[in-house]
């Protein structure tokens, strides 16, 4: 594995920059649209840090190969679900449109249990480890 971005992290990056320009193109220009894309980008900006940084110990399917508790992910145990949703919800409200916001209901609970079965499976590896981890963390 490389400790870089991948297939399918080129592939939800350019699914968000997709959903960024139709919403900066054809959104309504008001301060809450603006404030939206904004945000949006921020959130996008550390959903790829977040991405960086966990490096060699990412996968698509939950398994743990290391405990990365450094940079986002000392005070936020999962920043990639947490900026990634961010930034798409933000996207999709700078859309504006009801569809967009059914997509964004469909990601929240699939993000939910992936969070959570990785949860479990750190939780199994690593243990005591896991735990003071998950303890000093927000969420």
């Amino acid at each position: 594995m490389s400790r870089g971005l991948r297939l399918v992290d080129a592939v939800m990056f350019a699914f968000y920059l997709v959903l960024l320009v139709l919403a900066a193109i054809g959104g309504i220009r008001s301060a809450v649209w603006l404030l939206a894309l904004c945000l949006s980008v921020v959130c996008a900006v550390l959903w790829v840090v977040a991405r960086l940084e966990l490096g060699r110990s990412f996968s698509v399917g939950a398994q743990a190969h290391e405990l990365v508790t450094t940079g986002l992910y000392r005070r936020i145990r999962n920043p990639i679900y947490v900026f990634g949703t961010a930034a798409f919800l933000l996207v999709l409200l700078g859309l504006q449109g009801f569809p967009a916001l059914v997509i964004w209901a469909v990601l929240v609970p699939v993000q939910v249990v992936r969070s959570r079965n990785e949860e479990r499976v750190l939780a199994q590896a690593f243990g005591a480890e896991y735990a003071a981890y998950r303890a000093s963390t927000w969420f």
